[in-house]
């Protein structure tokens, strides 16, 4: 007895939990039977001759009887919902006479008890705006025949508007269907509601506290009104305070425009429907500071879209060409070259030693080597669409061919000595060490130290600590005799991702570190930027022009000393001498520094 009060205690707490059902009687279960295969005939019939318009079909509850009627208990009323946003040939009265006569004659061939009734889709959009739940309540109670998303939707949102407004009824004004839902072609899997919460009495927290705790306990409703009403379509709530709405519609937002103009309130307090209306009408026209916002950001954005053309150019294909080039030498077995040294080594080891490489490609990588410096150095300030497809070409050229180079490579290499790639996969090893903070590598704890710092500090999947280990075992097993030809192949093309992918991170990591040692700052229409190593300072006035670069002190006070005339190799050179990252305090007079060396006030970016 006491585990079955503990079972019936927990379905009363969980908040999804539902009564059960009585089993149906033989009897009882076979006239549901009987009735559910007439009903898919009716479904079937209807849609062979009405497809084009028939949104959903479903069963609704017996009416409830007005004083004095009569009702027939016989009677089964079947809900047609019909699509009409396309009707053009008729009216929509003729629509539903016509609808009506056809779903009527149907009905009648199947069963006589069978009572169709049909309703467009404006109908029901028109008792939403005319605030008539009756309506929205029969079609949450309805069973589902039919239905190409809109009835599912009606029904989940219908529970949950009604447990959100029970709950929530001093603040919920609003309760909007959103998006396709009252279109004819609504997604079945999506379903978009919007919630208008109000904020113009709340003392207790902030309105953005009010918003956060509201949507919280309303998204939890939409999961369990999903769960009760069995509809498994992505139920999407976005929630809105009053004000923030407001504020939307003044700066002309076109999510909050659209909203009015083809939202649907399923529920309102005499706020959504007057700001439909006052937009149908024309009088809800954006401010003249939203028409001179959206202006700016048309600049903002074209000014975007160039600078991140050139970032497309002097960064990502740059670096597409780069790395494979480096990946190259170092599968060679040439520790990692700097990007002035690889295209001339290229050029020396593949073209002219070992003629595996024609030279055209090497070319391709020296230019896109000239192009990104050209860009960093500020000569470079645009590029065209048609730069980029060029630059594109070359580049897929130039990686294909790179393919093919690291195949050719390998098949030379299978004959070299394993030594080779156990030195430069422990080079790599030893540089990500070193680069983690330890100070003194030696190649017994190599291994160890790769473990410690590595994979389990910064995460590095453990395959490529086994990799590592495979490649110390394989030169144990050469120098012992022991390794076969297939096992050499294994160990060269594990080492070669190996080594691919821990350069890839080693660059990644220094130039994420080196991103945290920056202060970026913006004066008048300029943006630059100050890099703060140990104590000294590289500040760079114009982002757009890096060729001009300062160097300076960080002084004890914070302070920064007396600016010289400073350069990119120089910069370059100091940052690949320093250990990343550091910790570094500024003073609020660094500030103040940077504000009499640019001669202007500067206003510091964050995430930027």
């Amino acid at each position: 007895m006491a585990k079955k009060s503990q079972k019936t205690k927990k379905a009363k707490e969980s908040p999804l939990a539902l009564p059960e059902l009585p089993k149906l009687t033989p009897e009882v279960q076979g006239k549901m039977d009987k009735l559910k295969k007439k009903l898919d005939k009716y479904k079937t019939e209807v849609l062979k001759k009405l497809d084009k318009y028939i949104t959903g079909i479903s069963l609704l509850p017996p009416p409830k009887p007005r004083a004095g009627e009569e009702v027939n208990k016989d009677e089964i009323h079947i809900f047609t919902l019909v699509d009409d946003g396309d009707v053009k040939k008729m009216s929509r009265h003729e629509l539903i006479v016509r609808l009506t006569d056809i779903t009527n004659k149907i009905a009648a061939d199947i069963d006589k008890n069978f009572k169709p009734q049909v309703m467009l889709i404006s109908e029901v959009k028109e008792a939403c705006f005319d605030g008539k739940s009756d309506l929205m309540k029969m079609i949450a109670a309805s069973g589902i025949v039919f239905d190409k998303g809109l009835l599912g939707a009606l029904k989940v949102s219908d529970v949950h508007k009604t447990r959100t407004v029970q709950k929530f009824e001093k603040y919920v004004v609003s309760y909007i269907a959103v998006g396709s839902l009252f279109r004819g072609d609504a997604d079945p899997n999506d379903i978009d509601v919007a919630i208008i919460i109000d904020d113009t009495d709340v003392k207790k927290m902030s309105r953005l506290e009010l918003k956060d705790k509201l949507r919280a306990i309303i998204q939890n409703m939409g999961f369990e009104a999903s769960q009760i009403t069995g509809v498994k379509a992505q139920f999407h709530i976005q929630t809105y305070i009053l004000t923030d709405f407001w504020d939307s519609l003044k700066e002309a937002n076109p999510v909050i425009f659209t909203m009015l103009r083809d939202g649907v309130p399923l529920y309102d307090r005499g706020v959504f429907m007057p700001w439909k209306l006052l937009l149908q009408m024309g009088r809800i026209k954006p401010s003249p500071e939203a028409i001179d916002m959206n202006m700016e950001v048309g600049d903002k954005l074209l000014l975007r879209t160039r600078q991140k053309l050139l970032s497309v150019v002097g960064e990502d294909l740059y670096y597409a060409m780069l790395n494979p080039a480096q990946a190259a030498l170092m599968l060679y077995g040439i520790p990692p070259p700097t990007h002035k040294e690889t295209a001339p080594l290229m050029d020396e080891i593949f073209v002219k030693k070992e003629k595996l490489l024609e030279k055209k490609y090497v070319d391709m990588l020296a230019r896109a080597v000239k192009y990104f410096k050209d860009i960093e150095h500020g000569k470079v300030k645009k590029v065209t669409g048609k730069d980029i497809d060029n630059l594109l070409k070359d580049a897929e050229d130039y990686l294909n061919r790179l393919k093919t180079l690291f195949d050719e490579i390998e098949k030379r290499k299978e004959k070299e000595n394993i030594v080779n790639i156990h030195d430069s996969c422990m080079g790599i090893a030893k540089d990500l060490i070193v680069n983690s903070g330890v100070k003194s590598v030696t190649d017994s704890k190599v291994l160890q130290l790769f473990k410690e710092n590595i994979v389990e500090k910064e995460k590095v999947p453990e395959v490529y600590l086994k990799t590592l280990e495979a490649v110390v075992k394989a030169k144990k097993d050469y120098e012992a005799k022991k390794l076969s030809k297939q096992e050499l192949n294994k160990v060269i093309k594990e080492a070669k991702g190996f080594i691919r992918t821990m350069v890839e991170h080693l660059q990644r990591k220094r130039l994420s570190e080196l991103e945290k040692v920056k202060i970026k700052f913006k004066y008048k229409d300029k943006l630059g930027e100050a890099t703060i190593i140990n104590n000294t300072v590289f500040i760079v006035k114009d982002l757009e022009d890096t060729t001009k670069i300062l160097k300076s002190k960080l002084e004890k006070d914070g302070s920064l000393g007396a600016p010289k005339k400073s350069s990119l190799e120089e910069f370059e050179k100091f940052i690949n001498k320093v250990s990343l990252p550091q910790k570094i305090f500024i003073k609020d007079k660094i500030f103040q520094s940077l504000n009499s060396i640019i001669g202007e006030d500067v206003e510091v970016l964050l995430g930027y």
